[in-house]
């Protein structure tokens, strides 16, 4: 059943008072929903969104995948980083997934 069915079949087998109390119910469930699910993961994109363009050259970052690099160059969207070993890698933005100063976890990288 959906959920028209459900509020159509309560509004006709407990009258008028059944119905009010139905649509409240779905009311509060939309509310605690939006409370719980939807709005917290609203700020985590928007949260991920800000720090992706605050970006600049030398953070020391973890990509999505797991690998540690410091950040050479900046591009609208995408960044090339340095990895152990001097390789370079050029990745998209969105593949940033923290800083590694951050979360504890700084790489030494060599020096030129």
């Amino acid at each position: 059943m959906n959920l028209l069915n459900i509020v159509l079949m309560a509004g006709a087998q407990g009258g008028q008072q059944s119905s009010y109390s139905s649509l409240i119910f779905l009311v509060l469930i939309f509310v605690v929903f939006y409370l719980f699910f939807i709005r917290p993961q609203v700020k985590k994109t928007k949260d991920q969104k800000k720090f992706r363009e605050a970006l600049k050259k030398g953070d020391k970052i973890i990509t999505i995948g797991g690998i540690h690099g410091k950040i050479l160059e900046v591009g609208e969207t995408t960044v090339i980083i340095e990895v152990e070993g001097q390789n370079r890698l050029k990745i998209e933005k969105y593949a940033v997934a923290s800083s590694a100063s951050s979360t504890g976890q700084e790489q030494q990288l060599p020096q030129k």
